[in-house]
C-alpha cells in the first residue's frame, strides 16, 4: 500500500510531504484547491508521461516519490520479471528535469516507464470518471469474469503458449511467401542452371583456349610468317645465319691481340649458336603448324558460349559463373526442399492448437460457472446503491480464432427494471448508473484480486443522500481488504474515512501554493459540516457532522 508520497516543484506545490495509513481515506478540497495535482503526481509514478509545463519553478527539477509496503502481497515474481531489484518498502522516484528530460527510479534503480507501467499495475488504481467507461470495454469485461473465476494460472499458460502459435504462424507465413517467389523463379532458375550445368565449365581455363583459338585462326598468316624468318636466316648467300659466319671468321683473327677482342669473339660465337637454334625452332613450329577447321569451329563454338552466359550474368571469369552455378543449385534446392519445412510446422502449429483449445476450453467452461456468482454479487450491491431491480446478462459466443485471452467473445447485456428489455450496457446505463456499476465491480474484484491500493476519483458524482450513504459503506468494506482513498464531495461519504485529508490553496502577493493535510477530529467536523452547509457552518451542520462520523 501506499505509505508515504513526497512532491516537490510540481504545478502549485512548492513542497509536501504526508504519510498514509491503511483502511479507508477520505480527501476532500474545494473545486481547483489541487485534488486533481495530487492524482497528477500518483500518475507519474505510474508512468505517465512528464510535462515540463508541470514544474512550478522552470529552472528547479520536480521530484515525486512514493513509498510502498508491498511485503504482504507476493510481487516478488513480478519484479523479477521487470528484472528490478524487490523491496518490502519499494520507493517510486520520478523526476522532471528542467530541461524536460524525464527519469523514473525503483528503489534507486534506474527504470524505463514500459516497466513501471507494469509494475504500478500491482501496486495502485486510479479509477477517475472517465474509465467508467472501461465497462463498456469486452477485454476490461472478460477480466472481471476471470478474476472472479480465478483463472489467473489458465491464462497465463493460454498466453504463453498463444505467443508461440503467433510466432509459428509469423515463419509459416514467412516460409509460404518465400516458397511462392521461389516456385515464381523456379523455371528460370532451373533453365538457367541447366545452360550452365549443359556448359561443362569445371576446369575449364578460358585463357588457354582463347590462345589456341588464336593460333588455330591465324595458321596460314604464321606459316606464312615463319618461312620468311626461315628465309631470311638460312638463306646460303644473304641469310643472317650465313652473315654471322662471316662476321666471326674476320673476329676469328683478331682475338689473340688482346682479351677485350677475344670476348666479342666468344660473344659471336654464343650468338651464332642461339640464332643457329632459333631457326631450327622456327623451322620446327613451321611443320607443327597445320590448318583444323573442324577443331577450329568447336572452340569457336564454345568461347562464343562462354561469353554468352557472361553477358548474360554480367560477369568476366569463368570462376564468377561457377560462383553463380552454386548459388543456382542451392536456390533449386530450397525451392524443392521448402515443401518439408512447411509441412513440420503446420504439424507443430496443430499441436499448439490442441493444446491452446484446451486452455480456452477451460477457461469458458470457468467462466460460465463464474457469470452466476458475479451477477448475484453485482446485483446484491446494486440494491443498496439505488438500483434494486438491475439484471445483467453474460452473453458468450465462440469466436473462430484464437483471442488474446481465449476464444470466447462477450457481450454484457444489462436491464435497470423489471419488464425492461436487455441491451448493451453502454448504450442503457446512464452515467450515475455506470458510476454505481464501476463501484459494484470494483468492490468485487477488491475480493478476488491482490491489489494493494484503489483510488476513487469522485466516483460518487450523481448521487447524494442514501444512496450517497451506502456507496461509502460500500468503500468502507473495501477498505477490509487494501487500501482505499475516496476523493469526495459528499459528506456522507467523507463520514466513513479512518482517516480525512484536506486539499486547499494559500495565496500571498506573489504566488498561489497548494497544500495537502492530515485533519484531526474537530478539523473533520468543521469541513464535513461546511460540506454540508456551505462556508457559513450552522450549528445543526456540526451536530449532523458528528452524527455522521459516529456511524
Amino acid at each position: 500500500m501506499l505509505i508515504s508520497l513526497t512532491i516537490r516543484n510540481f504545478a502549485l506545490i512548492d513542497s509536501l510531504e504526508i504519510d498514509f495509513s491503511k483502511g479507508f481515506s477520505i480527501i476532500t478540497g474545494e473545486t481547483g484547491a489541487g485534488k486533481s495535482i495530487v492524482l497528477g503526481a500518483l500518475g507519474l509514478l505510474q508512468g505517465k508521461r512528464a510535462d515540463l509545463s508541470s514544474l512550478k519553478d522552470k529552472e528547479v527539477k520536480c521530484v515525486i516519490e512514493g513509498h510502498f509496503s508491498v511485503a504482504k502481497y507476493g510481487l516478488n515474481e513480478v519484479f523479477k520479471d521487470l528484472e528490478i531489484e524487490y523491496e518490502d518498502i519499494t520507493i517510486i522516484r520520478r523526476e522532471i528535469l528542467p530541461s524536460g528530460k524525464s527519469r523514473a527510479f525503483v528503489n534507486d534503480s534506474p527504470v524505463n516507464l514500459s516497466d513501471l507501467q507494469k509494475l504500478t499495475e500491482h501496486l495502485i488504481d486510479i479509477h477517475s470518471q472517465h474509465q467508467t467507461m472501461e465497462l463498456s470495454d469486452e477485454n476490461y469485461q472478460m477480466q472481471i469474469v476471470d478474476a472472479v473465476a480465478n483463472n489467473e494460472n489458465v491464462l497465463i499458460k493460454y498466453k504463453e503458449n498463444l505467443i508461440v502459435y503467433k510466432k509459428a504462424q509469423s515463419q509459416l507465413k514467412e516460409l509460404i511467401q518465400k516458397q511462392a517467389d521461389l516456385l515464381k523463379e523456379q523455371d528460370y532458375n532451373a533453365f538457367l542452371l541447366e545452360e550452365l550445368v549443359q556448359a561443362n565449365l569445371d576446369g575449364l581455363d578460358q585463357l588457354e583456349l582463347e590462345q589456341e583459338y588464336e593460333k588455330l585462326n591465324n595458321v596460314e598468316f604464321v606459316r606464312e610468317s615463319f618461312g620468311q624468318s626461315i628465309g631470311l636466316l638460312s638463306d646460303d648467300e644473304v641469310g643472317a645465319v650465313h652473315r654471322l659466319k662471316e662476321v666471326k671468321q674476320i673476329l676469328q683473327k683478331t682475338s689473340g691481340i688482346s682479351k677485350d677482342y677475344e670476348e666479342l669473339y666468344n660473344r659471336i660465337i654464343s650468338v651464332e649458336i642461339e640464332l643457329k637454334d632459333l631457326s631450327d625452332e622456327i623451322e620446327n613450329q613451321l611443320e607443327s603448324v597445320s590448318a583444323d577447321p573442324e577443331q577450329l569451329n568447336l572452340i569457336n563454338e564454345r568461347l562464343q558460349l562462354l561469353y554468352n552466359l557472361q553477358r548474360k550474368h554480367q560477369v568476366t571469369t569463368v570462376e564468377e559463373l561457377l560462383v553463380i552455378r552454386r548459388d543456382l543449385e542451392e536456390r533449386v534446392d530450397l525451392a524443392s526442399g521448402i515443401d518439408d519445412k512447411i509441412g513440420t510446422l503446420e504439424k507443430e502449429i496443430i499441436k499448439i492448437e490442441e493444446i491452446l483449445n484446451k486452455y480456452a476450453g477451460e477457461l469458458s467452461v470457468s467462466r460460465e460457472k463464474a457469470v452466476p456468482t458475479l451477477v448475484k454479487q453485482i446485483l446484491e450491491i446494486l440494491s443498496l446503491v439505488g438500483i434494486p431491480n438491475a439484471n445483467f446478462k453474460f452473453d458468450f459466443t465462440t469466436a473462430k480464432s484464437f483471442l488474446a485471452n481465449g476464444k470466447d467473445e462477450l457481450q454484457l447485456l444489462f436491464s435497470a427494471n423489471k419488464g425492461m428489455d436487455f441491451g448493451v450496457l453502454k448504450k442503457v446505463a446512464s452515467g450515475g448508473e455506470l458510476s454505481r456499476i464501476m463501484l459494484a465491480i470494483k468492490a468485487i474484484l477488491a475480493r478476488y484480486s491482490n491489489l494493494p491500493t484503489i483510488i476513487f476519483d469522485e466516483i460518487d458524482t450523481g448521487v447524494s443522500g442514501e444512496v450517497a450513504d451506502k456507496m461509502g459503506v460500500i468503500m468502507k468494506d473495501m477498505s477490509e481488504h487494501m487500501q482505499v482513498f475516496a476523493i469526495t464531495h459528499l459528506p456522507q461519504i467523507a463520514g466513513k474515512g479512518n482517516q480525512h485529508y484536506k486539499v486547499f490553496k494559500t495565496s500571498d502577493d506573489e504566488t498561489t501554493t497548494s497544500q495537502l493535510v492530515l485533519l484531526n477530529y474537530e478539523d473533520r467536523v468543521r469541513e464535513i459540516a461546511q460540506m454540508l452547509s456551505g462556508k457559513d457552518i450552522s450549528d445543526s451542520a456540526l451536530v449532523h457532522a458528528k452524527e455522521l462520523l459516529s456511524k
